[in-house]
């Protein structure tokens, strides 16, 4: 059975390995990575990819995360075909539709659960900064939000 097809957190914990892609690797994944190593640290090893890669990421997400005290400075965008065996991954979870089906062409003769999670396309906005900068923070909020009923985070030990 396709993740797709499961309800979300089915299994009561995390799988221990994500890859999230979307097209460039630039906004929308690689602020999935950085919010979910913040939900679990190094309990899930966790990357990101684009189909193509983008040439830096996006400030506007560097700036949106830094308002959560994550810091995704340092991200180095990267293509699906830069990773050494991306179906080693126990779940794919892609952001875009170009993404998705790359994933399923990828995946088609394995087991690998792929979900997709249709994301908003926060480029697309126009106006002034602050009008671009909360279509990120949507973006943000709306990705945290599935992350944590997904992959809801333990509670520490002895609680």
């Amino acid at each position: 059975m396709n993740a797709a097809t499961k309800a979300p957190g089915a299994s009561g914990r995390p799988p221990s390995s994500v890859l999230f892609v979307c097209t460039l690797n630039a906004f929308r994944s690689p602020m999935a990575e950085a919010l979910l190593k913040r939900l679990h640290g190094e309990r899930v090893f966790v990357d990101s990819c684009g189909i193509r890669p983008g040439e830096s990421i996006d400030p506007f997400v560097v700036e949106v995360l830094r308002e959560l005290g994550v810091d995704a400075s340092g991200h180095v965008p990267k293509a699906l075909f830069e990773l050494a065996d991306p179906t080693s991954f126990d779940l794919i979870v892609t952001l875009s539709p170009e993404a998705h089906h790359h994933a399923m062409e990828l995946t088609r003769t394995s087991a690998l659960d792929v979900e997709y999670w249709p994301t908003m396309d926060p480029t697309a906005v126009t106006g002034s900064r602050e009008q671009r900068l909360a279509a990120y923070r949507i973006m943000r909020d709306d990705l945290f939000r599935r992350l944590k009923e997904r992959f809801p985070p333990r509670p520490a030990a002895g609680v």
